[in-house]
Parts: structure tokens; sequence; C-alpha cells
């Protein structure tokens, strides 16, 4: 199964990247599947804290001080979320061309999944002249800047427009195809 690891910041284009990349591999005929490193986490957050599961609602101070602050620092488990996605993408890998995963948000997450899978593409998503909704305090949180120095990127993209968003996932997807092909 190829696949494909997508980070950025917070509203920079991560989902939106992973849409257009999946619908070109659908056009193709091939099965995709989408998973999300924080799906365990957001978890705990709507069956322990209540929270309804809504981009608009998201508590996002709670996911960043449970995930962060308490599971991969006070508890120690910087694996946590990494080795649960690395389980789905074995399992998933029996069903699926493809998988997705579009909220990278550590070095660790892409370096521990390509250690453990042959055909890992990293895409990191920067969108240009665009200002943040989260407070001050969110986006200084150490989630929000771990991949800042981070240079192992397969692809960096440019968010300028949807169009060119959506040009660039489709060439990435050529190129790679490309690989799987030679």
């Amino acid at each position: 199964m190829k696949v494909y690891l997508i980070s950025g910041k917070s509203r920079h284009g991560k989902d939106t990247t992973g849409d257009f990349i999946q619908k070109e591999y659908e056009r193709r005929g091939k099965k995709v599947c989408r998973s999300q490193i924080s799906k365990y986490l957001k978890i705990y957050v709507k069956d322990y804290f209540g929270w309804d599961g809504r981009e608009e609602s998201k508590p996002r101070t709670l996911l960043q001080q449970l995930g962060t602050d308490i599971i991969r620092e006070k508890l120690n488990k910087p694996r946590f979320f990494i080795d649960r996605t690395i389980e789905d993408i074995e399992i998933l890998s029996n069903f699926f061309d493809v998988m997705i995963i579009t909220d990278i948000r550590l070095p660790l997450e892409i370096t521990a999944i390509k250690e453990r899978f042959d055909d890992v593409v990293s895409v990191n998503i920067k969108r240009i002249n665009f200002e943040s909704p989260l407070t001050d305090k969110q986006q200084k949180h150490k989630i929000e800047n771990a991949m800042e120095n981070f240079n192992g990127y397969d692809y960096k993209v440019t968010n300028d427009t949807l169009d060119k968003l959506n040009i660039d996932a489709i060439n990435i997807v050529e190129r790679e195809e490309e690989k799987w092909n030679i």
C-alpha cells in the first residue's frame, strides 16, 4: 500500500490536499482509505469530554494538552498515536491500495512510518497570506510548530489557490505512479 503523510499548519489545506489525491487515485481505479494520527485522541475527547466532533467546536487547547502535554510528555508515550496508526496501515493494506493521513504534526510521525513501510510519501502544505484563526497560545504550542525545521519532505506544496493545489496534488500522484510502474 502507498501511504501519503500530509503535514502543515492548522487550516493550511491538509484535508483538501488529501481530497484531491484521493479523487485522482479513485479516478485511476485505486481503492483509497483515509486516516488521521489524531483519530484516537479525538475519540478520547468525544467519549470522555463531550466534544460533538464538529470542526467548528473543536476543543483545540484540550486536544493539544491531552495529546502532547499529557500522553506524549507526562506519560512518556511519544509513539502512542504512531504505533496505533502503524497497526492500522498493516491491517488496511490488505484491503486498500492507498492510505492518506492528513494530520502529520511531528517529525517522528514521518520517520517512524517511513522506517516501517517502503512506499511512503510525505507532503508539506503551506498556505500563503493566511491569518490563522487559532489563539496566540494555540499557535505557539509545540505541536503547531514541531515541523518548522523538518526538511525531509518528499514534496512541498504552496497553497495559493484551490485550482493550483489540485494540479499539484495530481502531479504528485502522477510522479508517484511513475515510480510504481518502473
